[in-house]
């Protein structure tokens, strides 16, 4: 477990109601402590359908342009 920080009492440069003053660097301690909720995996679905369209596109524009060369189009 983190070691809370230090109580605003006893840390230099606090101003009343916890700020800084300008140009001051907060404490060094955090100010969230725990564990969040797992983040969840993103699908491949969509990055390998857009692979496969673009893959279709290319082979599709490659086979008219071969076509095209030897007049058979």
């Amino acid at each position: 477990m983190t070691k809370p920080g230090p109580e605003p009492q006893d840390v230099p440069g606090l101003e009343p109601g916890g700020s800084v003053t300008p140009g001051d660097t907060p404490p060094d301690a955090g100010q969230t402590s725990g564990l969040s909720h797992p983040q969840p995996i993103p699908s491949r679905l969509p990055g390998m359908i857009t692979i496969i369209v673009i893959g279709v596109l290319v082979v599709g524009a490659a086979g008219f342009f071969i076509l095209r060369a030897f007049d058979l189009f």
